[in-house]
């Protein structure tokens, strides 16, 4: 391992990212190799996350990508944080036997963990796989077929043993762009065609995470991926890692020939879908949002509001409002916006209408006051 004595500010750390998250330019790369680069891309709404795609990718064509998950080229499957992710099959097969653990620990400590635990789990998860084996079920119908076997149950209870003990993906139509269809599951690997025998990897999860995510912290791919102790795979990995500092003084990690731009890159605006990886991949979110505006969007309910980045940093909120002929993107500031920067973010929300909504005919970018 090398130590550089290199302290990256805040503004270093936000380039950093936004280089290996593909958000200071969009490139022309194939959706699997991006979303391979990213170590997958959070995708548990149905259709936000194309966004995210649309984001960082020149060009893209959402019905391809749909057309991607309806082939098995891509799949969306419980991954990192018992979070449906948009992976390759390939590596869902290393990161799902890598974050099991994660999950295992999300059924035991829910409520559904609590009316299953004197239960054989392995009988319902066998029972389950058969199942759905034979065609995809949603979690409702999947349920009221296992309380047929065990009738003291609650039928989502479990539906959710068989979620997270089983390797599960959500079927297309559900999530295909322009379509829409219940959360059906099938068993990962019918559904692919692949055999899920890989074994745990945390240390090519980490290696992996660094380069999406990077510099990071130890604590941070612990957030990141919902791993605990990982402290001791580093320690193994350190001669193939740079150690750097933050402007507190906290440990870094690197890969030493990971992209870290000039601080004054140009970051140009962009609008994040609600569940970006870019808010999701850090314990500490400082280098792309302040500690005021992460409190501005840690909603209550579960759903964060989409958000835009100005400058590299969260800066505004954002939503579509539609009308039968138009649609317009309403944009609310955090803080007073330049008018250089109101000009951006105009431009850069109508190339997202443009995106969103193609076949109408008005587009409008609704910039509102501070609040």
């Amino acid at each position: 391992m090398t130590t550089t004595g290199t302290t990256l500010t805040r503004r270093a750390l936000n380039r950093a990212t936004l280089a290996r998250q593909f958000l200071l330019r969009r490139v022309d790369l194939p959706v699997t190799e991006v979303v391979t680069r990213l170590a997958g891309l959070q995708a548990q709404t149905t259709h936000t996350w194309y966004v995210g795609l649309q984001n960082r990718i020149e060009g893209l064509d959402p019905h391809a990508v749909g057309r991607m998950l309806t082939d098995g080229e891509l799949v969306r499957v419980t991954l990192m944080r018992s979070t449906l992710h948009l992976v390759t099959p390939e590596d869902m097969a290393w990161l799902r036997a890598t974050v099991q653990a994660v999950i295992d620990r999300d059924l035991t400590h829910s409520g559904h963990g609590r009316t299953t635990r004197e239960l054989d789990l392995d009988a319902v998860v066998a029972v389950g796989r058969e199942l759905l084996a034979r065609r995809p079920l949603t979690p409702t119908d999947l349920g009221a077929r296992l309380a047929e076997r065990w009738p003291d149950v609650p039928d989502r209870d479990l539906a959710y043993v068989v979620r997270c003990r089983l390797p599960v993906v959500q079927v297309p139509p559900r999530g295909v762009w322009g379509a829409s269809g219940p959360p059906a599951l099938a068993p990962a690997d019918t559904w692919t065609g692949r055999t899920l025998d890989a074994r745990p990897d945390p240390a090519t999860l980490i290696t992996r995470y660094l380069a999406a995510f990077g510099p990071a912290s130890v604590k941070d791919v612990q957030t990141w991926s919902g791993l605990t102790r990982l402290r001791e795979v580093v320690d193994r990995l350190r001669d193939r890692l740079i150690v750097l500092r933050g402007e507190d003084g906290a440990e870094l990690l690197d890969l030493p020939d990971a992209p870290r731009p000039d601080p004054d890159t140009p970051a140009p605006a962009r609008f994040l879908y609600d569940f970006d990886n870019l808010l999701r991949g850090h314990a500490d979110r400082s280098r792309v949002i302040s500690a005021e505006d992460l409190r501005r969007i840690c909603a209550r309910n579960g759903m964060p509001p989409a958000t835009v980045l100005v400058d590299g940093e969260v800066s505004a909120a954002w939503k579509v409002v539609r009308t039968r002929a138009a649609a317009a993107v309403e944009v609310v500031p955090f803080r007073p916006l330049t008018p250089a920067e109101t000009d951006e973010v105009t431009a850069e929300g109508l190339r997202l209408l443009r995106f969103l909504e193609p076949d109408r005919d008005g587009h409008e970018i609704r910039v509102l006051d501070t609040p």
